[in-house]
């Protein structure tokens, strides 16, 4: 079974608290990377969180979301090896992950309604990497992140 993380910040909270109820109602397990409150905190720190425990195969996809999930995207972007997809329609959502193998959701808590962050969550789950003409593609990117790594150029 897949490990699943999610996180958000203060603006995130209460839809990752709806999401993490909505998952637990389905079956799905996952863990909360934080925070426990909505309390201002800093976003990068919980989208840190979550792209370094993808890379470390602590789990394997990930949620993450702040007020209008571009913090978030451009945190967990920086990784390599996270393909962090900004979602709030469903077929983003679909071919997020059909072309792109999107490993980290990223949704806006003040851009999008619980029901449809909740059929963003479930088709994003439930679509599959297509692969084939999609992995070339993939492999190109994961290319630059290798060249950045060690010549510090692509």
């Amino acid at each position: 079974m897949e490990k699943l993380a999610i996180a958000s910040d203060h603006a995130g909270f209460e839809l990752k608290e709806s999401i993490i109820a909505f998952l637990q109602k389905k079956g799905v397990k996952l863990q909360d990377f934080g925070p426990v409150n909505s309390d201002r905190v800093d976003y990068p720190d919980y989208g840190i969180s979550i792209a370094k425990a993808i890379q470390e195969k602590k789990v394997d996809r990930g949620i993450v979301i702040c007020g209008t999930g571009v913090g978030m995207s451009i945190v967990v972007n920086r990784f390599p090896g996270i393909r962090g997809t900004l979602c709030s329609d469903l077929y983003t959502a679909k071919m997020c992950r059909e072309h792109n193998d999107s490993n980290i959701l990223i949704m806006g808590g003040r851009v999008i309604g619980k029901g449809l962050a909740e059929e963003i969550v479930d088709t994003w789950l439930n679509t599959p990497f297509e692969g084939g003409r999609h992995q070339k593609r993939l492999d190109k990117i994961e290319d630059i992140d290798r060249k950045l790594e060690t010549k510090g150029d692509i």
